[in-house]
């Protein structure tokens, strides 16, 4: 109940005077008492001892007990004093509504001899309820043409208080259009109604703000205020008039849903649209009101849309709006009153005393999710009321007092396995047949970030063609979090790393949202072969989790590279490469080797040779895998001095990538002889040169010497630092980048006899390091020697140059030896 300042000193006044002057008969053994609502505990009603003719030792050796009809145990009885006070708050509105007369009948009963008293206690009113208005704004729409007289039904304040405290009066705020005039409508209800006193004129005032205000008729009075809003409009000036200003029905509570409950009916005189009617509720009217009643829009038929409850509400009063469809629409009102016959079916009833609001998942056992109370409108039996809970739910009821409970949580919850829980409490009385009632209670767990996103694969394997298109999607990684919300918005993104001393970003990048990762730029087999990504999931909660996984990135190799041509080079020797070979070879004769190598892998790095032209191609044949020239048949006089050959190097790639040399051979006569006089001639000495002979003698025994001291340096030398000992060489080599000395290209000129090659050897053409060693044989005449690192391991042209250089092309020729591994 809502207090008003100044009523306290007026209680206090009012329970001294009935404390003076209480009130009581005794008609056919009847007692009656008088008091104000609102009486505090404790406070005496009558000696209820003095006015049964009672003494007080009869009150405890009889056994006297006061017994309340109502139920509920609103007064007792002071053993000692003989006094009926009161143990409960009245409150007469609670207890009796609008009722003019609020009695609580009493049993005094007196066991021993057993004998019963009736007792009344008269609850009167007080003013502690101040008028209110179902709504604080009401929305008129008025025409301009109005005339002067019309009047428009307001809705009227509600007061709780009766008699001289309830609802007296209204005012209306000073208007020189407007004022108000009080309708008393059947049941005593006061109608407040506006009167147009004057012309409305939209042109000088479109909107009329007034303030109606309802007083009560209590000392001192009591009052509420609603604002009232008038939008004047124009045309349609009729209003519709129903055939009767209030309609009067009963109905059963257990009426059907559709029952018919009355017909309404309304007039328009006006034409077309502006006579044309539409029935509704009025506006304020409450939800739980609409949820039962509904009205046909054309007809004016009011229906039972919902359940009626007569211990909920016992009486209806509706007010139906007759609109019509004109320009500005006018409307007429007229009031249903309802009256809900009882029948007995009262069932328990389950009430939520707090709505569950959503729990966090990591909330300790016994957290309070809910508080809730159980009651039956019956009595004794049928009005005790059992709770019970699903078995192995994970809440339970905790009582607390005087049928109210606590739904609590049992155990750990957990949002992933159970987001939502839909508890169903089942009510059931201690009646026959007992009735039982069911309540659903929804309870929403919320989530809290304790689950990482979680990737499908920790590891992912993405093969990629060399030289794609710069931008191109690579690969999509996914990951999902079994969180909820902001905590299972994954964002996605790359864990910097170094992938050849350069930032992984450089080639990489990755989309935040999707995780697809796209390539920067376009890739080289030959350059990098495999490298790998750290991909990182991280979710949006607080504190954020992350989890990672590795992408390996696999670069498949494309036959992007033709053959290159080591021996003979082109880029030193130009298009032709010039051999010379005696008339005098045999069959199988090595006139020379041609040498390529090709910067891819596998199948695309396979080699092939093939003899493409040829002067005499029944002269000359040419391995397919190995490249060397050879003689199919011996050399005849007839034969051509000069020889050209068409070498064709083809990969196994696809497409096929390919590349030819051009080999001249010049065959001569006696190309050895010159060896062999000067061999003779250094066997027959001459006398007239014994002298000199010794002379030179022991000088080159003396050369000799110091070069067998060099000798055995350089070949510790080597023996250090060249796996090979089979000629002496000199091998240099990056040791800083030198990683697999088996993946390095090395060239070296070997010895054959009397043929001179040079030999390569390893096959990673893409590891930064090489070593190569160049060998002279012991009939050379050159002894230098030349150490080279080239800068790519694809200029192969750069490297023979060097070696073209240093070693004419008439004093060795190259071969290819395959290294095993």
């Amino acid at each position: 109940m809502t207090k008003r300042k100044g009523y306290s000193d007026w209680r206090c006044q009012a329970l001294w005077c009935h404390y003076f002057f209480l009130l009581w008969s005794t008609i056919d053994g009847q007692t009656r008492y008088s008091v104000p609502e609102e009486l505090k505990q404790g406070s005496v009603v009558g000696n209820i001892a003095k006015d049964l003719g009672l003494a007080l030792s009869e009150i405890f050796d009889r056994k006297l007990r006061v017994a309340s009809e109502a139920g509920k145990q609103y007064f007792s009885v002071d053993v000692g004093k003989g006094e009926l006070v009161v143990s409960d708050r009245l409150d007469r509105e609670a207890l009796c509504g609008q009722s003019a007369n609020c009695v609580l009948p009493l049993q005094v009963v007196i066991e021993d001899p057993l004998q019963l008293f009736r007792v009344e206690v008269e609850i009167q009113d007080i003013n502690d309820n101040a008028p209110r208005f179902p709504s604080n704004d009401i929305t008129l729409e008025i025409a301009e043409s109005t005339n002067t007289g019309v009047r428009f039904l307001l809705e009227s304040a509600i007061d709780q208080d009766v008699g001289s405290n309830s609802l007296k009066s209204y005012t209306l705020s000073k208007d020189e259009c407007f004022s108000i005039r009080v309708k008393e409508v059947a049941g005593g209800r006061k109608v407040p109604e506006l009167i147009l006193s004057k012309m409305l004129d939209r042109e000088k005032k479109t909107v009329h703000k007034l303030f109606l205000t309802a007083l009560d008729g209590g000392n001192p009075a009591r009052s509420g205020t609603a604002q009232i809003t008038i939008t004047v409009l124009d045309n349609n000036d009729n209003v519709p008039a129903f055939e009767k200003t209030l309609y009067k029905v009963s109905v059963a509570e257990n009426a059907a849903v559709g029952a018919l409950i009355t017909h309404t009916k309304a007039t328009d005189m006006d034409d077309g649209q502006n006579g044309e009617i539409e029935y509704s509720l009025a506006a304020h009217t409450p939800d739980d009101v609409l949820s039962i009643f509904s009205i046909d829009h054309l007809t004016g038929t009011l229906f039972l849309k919902g359940k009626l409850d007569f211990e909920s509400t016992a009486n209806y009063e509706l007010d139906i709006s007759a609109k019509d469809r004109g320009v500005p629409r006018m409307e007429g009102h007229c009031t249903v009153h309802v009256e809900v016959l009882d029948v007995n079916d009262n069932a328990p009833e389950i009430i939520l005393t707090s709505h569950p609001k959503p729990i966090p998942e990591d909330s300790p056992d016994g957290t309070v999710v809910a508080l809730l109370s159980a009651r039956d409108l019956d009595s004794g039996d049928n009005g005790k009321v059992t709770l019970q809970l699903p078995m192995r739910s994970m809440f339970g009821l905790k009582p607390s007092f005087s049928h109210n409970y606590a739904l609590v949580t049992r155990g750990v919850l957990d949002r992933e396995n159970g987001s939502e829980y839909n508890i169903e409490i089942i009510a059931t009385d201690s009646g026959t047949p007992p009735l039982s009632t069911e309540k659903t209670i929804n309870v929403v767990v919320t989530d809290v970030n304790d689950n990482p996103p979680i990737f499908t694969q920790s590891k992912y394997s993405v093969y990629l063609k060399e030289n794609g298109v710069a931008g191109s999607i690579m690969y999509s990684v996914s990951a999902s979090d079994l969180d909820f919300g902001e905590n299972a918005k994954i964002s996605y993104s790359i864990l910097d790393s170094k992938v050849q001393d350069v930032s992984v970003s450089s080639y990489v990048y990755i989309n935040s949202d999707n995780g697809s990762i796209y390539s920067m730029h376009s890739f080289d087999y030959e350059k990098l072969k495999v490298f790998q990504i750290q991909v990182q999931a991280k979710d949006q909660g607080s504190p954020s989790l992350s989890s990672n996984a590795t992408v390996h990135v696999f670069i498949l190799d494309q036959n992007d590279n033709a053959p290159a041509v080591i021996y003979p080079s082109s880029a030193a020797l130009g298009s032709l490469s010039h051999q010379r070979m005696p008339r005098s070879a045999k069959a199988g004769h090595l006139v020379t080797k041609v040498t390529a190598v090709d910067a891819d892998s596998g199948h695309n790095a396979w080699i092939s040779y093939k003899l493409a032209e040829a002067t005499d191609s029944s002269l000359f044949t040419v391995n397919l895998y190995t490249g060397e020239v050879r003689t199919k048949r011996a050399v005849s006089e007839q034969d051509d001095s000069s020889q050209r050959l068409i070498i064709e190097i083809k990969d196994d790639g696809e497409p096929v990538q390919s590349s030819t040399v051009t080999v001249s051979i010049l065959l001569e006569d006696g190309l050895h002889e010159p060896i062999l006089d000067l061999r003779q001639k250094a066997a027959e000495p001459s006398k007239k040169n014994g002298r000199i002979t010794l002379y030179l003698i022991l000088s080159l025994a003396s050369v000799s010497v110091l070069s067998l001291l060099t000798f055995l340096i350089l070949a510790v030398k080597c023996i250090r630092n060249s796996r090979s000992s089979g000629s002496c060489c000199m091998r240099r080599s990056d040791c800083d980048d030198y990683k697999n000395p088996n993946r390095n290209l090395q060239i070296q000129l070997n010895t054959d006899g009397p043929i001179k090659y040079v030999e390569v050897l390893g096959g990673d053409m893409m590891s930064q390091s090489q070593s190569f060693r160049s060998c002279m044989s012991p009939m050379s005449e050159y002894s230098d020697f030349t150490l080279i690192k080239p800068s790519s391991t694809t200029d192969f042209k750069e490297v023979i140059s060097v070696l073209d250089a240093s070693l004419p092309d008439s004093t060795w020729t190259f071969e290819s030896q395959q290294v095993s591994k």
